[in-house]
């Protein structure tokens, strides 16, 4: 499998330190604010899941000055229920899966911020593919379920029904999913335009685990579990 190497003009990590998470917090706030204004203004400090090691927070960083640009918060089932299972149970099919979950996405408007939105997400599906997670289950309220609709995620429920949700100050949201290992080779990923960037490019600027790798064929993933590339 080919692999091309591509750099970006910002950073995506793992927060580490309380600075981190301050810088993550927010522009989180900035970016709920924009939209669920009540419930940023209850954003302002970190909650139990940015410290109590359940979860972790990616922070994108611009290289050209260190501020922060997007983010999002990673959860697994390793230790605890997902957040989202405050608020429904999930069919059976997830249960005794290994999980994470996606919450707290938020990123810097312009374009900026939506090309750092596409990397938060490349950066989602490889830590989840380095840590052998099986489902990644997210909510989204709309407008922004149409979004995970494009890049391939599906109903957890028939009907995609809006469901009161206790961890995002129940709003209603749609839960939806995307399979880890089946993702890249499925016809709808082969087809899809971010195909190359997600599945077929090395990005040395995302280093969720202290350096960039990329799995052995035959499972076409960028980065992974065995096989190591360094930049």
């Amino acid at each position: 499998m080919s692999i091309k190497i591509e750099h970006l003009p910002f950073t995506i990590r793992v927060a580490e330190t309380e600075e981190d998470i301050l810088k993550a917090i927010r522009v989180r706030q900035s970016a709920y604010g924009r939209h669920l204004p009540e419930l940023a203004s209850r954003m302002g400090e970190p909650d139990a899941a940015d410290l109590d090691g359940s979860a972790v927070v990616l922070l994108a960083e611009s290289k050209l000055d260190g501020s922060a640009l997007g983010t999002m918060r990673i959860h697994t089932n390793s230790a605890k229920p997902l957040p989202v299972e405050a608020s429904v149970a999930l069919p059976a099919q997830y249960r005794g899966r290994a999980l994470a979950e996606a919450t707290r996405l938020g990123v810097e408007s312009g374009r900026v911020g939506s090309a750092v939105k596409t990397y938060l997400f490349k950066s989602l599906y490889v830590y989840c593919a380095t840590n052998e997670v099986e489902w990644i289950v997210i909510t989204a309220r709309p407008p922004l379920d149409r979004m995970y609709q494009a890049i391939l995620y599906k109903d957890v429920y028939e009907g995609g029904p809006y469901i009161p949700m206790a961890h995002v100050g129940n709003v209603p949201h749609r839960v939806m999913s995307y399979h880890v290992d089946d993702a890249p080779t499925s016809p709808e990923a082969l087809a899809h335009p971010l195909y190359e960037t997600f599945f077929r490019t090395l990005h040395p600027d995302i280093n969720l685990t202290g350096r960039p790798s990329v799995v052995r064929q035959p499972r076409p993933v960028p980065y992974g579990r065995d096989e190591r590339l360094h930049a």
